[in-house]
């Protein structure tokens, strides 16, 4: 049994196809890693958006005298999409196929990006980076990567969904950098086009080399069986929100909700939109805090895996609450950090944040499946979309408070006693045994 699974394992195309069409030429390499290329350089071409709003703050109060509020709330509603697009973007996949929804995604992306350029109102902000870019990005969440290592994987899974999820990582790592080079040296337009230039640049090798279905070639998912390729789901979407309606009525979906809310909001909302404008008031040059938060980049794979480690051995509920607590802890400290040049505790502080930056995506995961079985997957769906809400709020007060106060230093310290809430909320989830046998459906 052990050296049959082994097998399995390391199947490739030749014992992977016995039921194929006859005719097609066997590859030494499996179709299906070249697709998860194409996913991996997508969600990187992606991710450079999100590498950019932290950046523009600065540029666009002092260009256009618009409030940090106003730039805040168009953050806040490419992140409030970005959450809300992501448990339909699986159903649209079904629906019209991976690679359609994936250009059209890309190019709302560069549309977005490029008609920021000639902008000159609030407004135009709020469409263009909020509306097509938070659709956008959010049609290649998740979903897209989940969607991909279903159907062409059925051996190294686990391997390929934690390369695909580090793209969002790498990306950051990439256009971090780069954005702020520009920003700083030439202007905030070059960096737009830059970002825009990015996602249009995949959008041919997702034409492509993408394939909805390894049927769509002939071949099977690697290390596993010829299947045909299924009809079309007309149903997934009215499933989503069923499902959302059925966990509504139970007290751990809004425990996990109102945690990973928080979570959004103190790293997507707090560092990842305000963090550098923060520390430029603060004398830092904006390439030196923009490398800072590149840097958490790595260490937050690193984080994720090792975390993983940890919900394999211990209770998923303290786990978060430690998760939170700690982090709440360093939001406190942080105003004493800030300034004009990098100092250890500054790094110290940067490769924390970085391990606990989505260290409680995996006890979340696992709470979703304890709680909600077979539909766990669909429920960490709109967990996620809580997510993004949490975030976009927080990207949008965080500016108000900014113009409010003159400093970001009550944000941190707000930021801080809600990760004390989500601590305490973690631990207060109720124990719920998992029916024997149950499919772990997010494994």
């Amino acid at each position: 049994m052990t050296q049959t699974t082994e097998s399995a394992a390391r199947a490739d195309d030749r014992q992977a196809t016995p039921a194929a069409p006859p005719g097609r030429s066997r590859r030494r390499v499996h179709r299906a890693w070249i697709v998860a290329v194409v996913t991996f350089v997508t969600i990187i071409g992606g991710a450079a958006f999100n590498s950019l709003p932290g950046l523009l703050i600065d540029p666009l109060h002092t260009e256009f005298g618009w409030s940090r509020g106003e730039i805040g709330l168009a953050v806040s509603i490419d992140m409030a999409l970005y959450g809300l697009t992501a448990p339909f973007a699986a159903a649209l996949m079904d629906r019209f196929g991976i690679r359609r929804v994936v250009v059209v995604a890309l190019s709302a992306v560069a549309a977005g990006a490029l008609a920021s350029v000639w902008m000159t109102a609030s407004w135009q902000l709020m469409i263009y980076w909020g509306l097509l870019v938070g659709l956008g990005t959010g049609s290649m969440a998740l979903a897209f990567s989940a969607t991909v290592t279903n159907r062409w994987f059925v051996a190294r899974r686990g391997l390929v969904t934690g390369i695909l999820t580090a793209a969002g990582a790498s990306g950051q790592l990439v256009f971090l950098p780069l954005c702020a080079w520009i920003v700083e040296e030439h202007g905030w337009r070059p960096a737009s086009v830059t970002v825009a230039l990015a996602a249009l640049v995949v959008v041919p090798f997702v034409w492509l080399l993408m394939r909805d279905h390894p049927s769509d070639v002939g071949l099977a998912p690697y290390g596993g069986t010829y299947v045909e390729k299924p009809a079309p789901a007309r149903g997934a979407a009215r499933r989503t929100v069923r499902v959302l309606f059925d966990a509504a009525r139970t007290g751990p979906f809004w425990l996990l909700a109102g945690t990973f809310a928080i979570c959004g909001a103190s790293t997507n909302g707090l560092i990842r939109t305000h963090f550098v404008p923060s520390a430029h008031d603060h004398g830092m040059p904006i390439t030196a805090a923009a490398s800072l938060l590149a840097v958490i980049g790595v260490f937050d794979i690193i984080g994720t895996v090792f975390s993983g480690w940890l919900t394999d051995r211990f209770d998923a509920r303290r786990l978060l609450a430690v998760y939170y607590a700690l982090r709440g802890v360093s939001l406190l400290f942080l105003p004493m950090l800030m300034a004009p040049t990098v100092h250890p505790p500054m790094v110290f502080f940067i490769v924390f944040y970085g391990l606990d930056w989505v260290a409680t995506v995996p006890p979340t995961l696992a709470l979703c499946r304890e709680q909600y079985g077979e539909d766990s997957a669909i429920v960490f769906g709109w967990v996620l979309a809580s997510h993004q809400v949490g975030a976009a709020l927080v990207a949008f007060l965080g500016g108000v408070a900014r113009d409010a106060f003159g400093s970001y230093d009550m944000v941190w310290y707000a930021s801080g006693a809600l990760c004390a809430m989500a601590a305490l909320m973690a631990l207060v989830i109720r124990r719920v045994r998992e029916p024997s046998g149950a499919a772990a459906v997010l494994g």
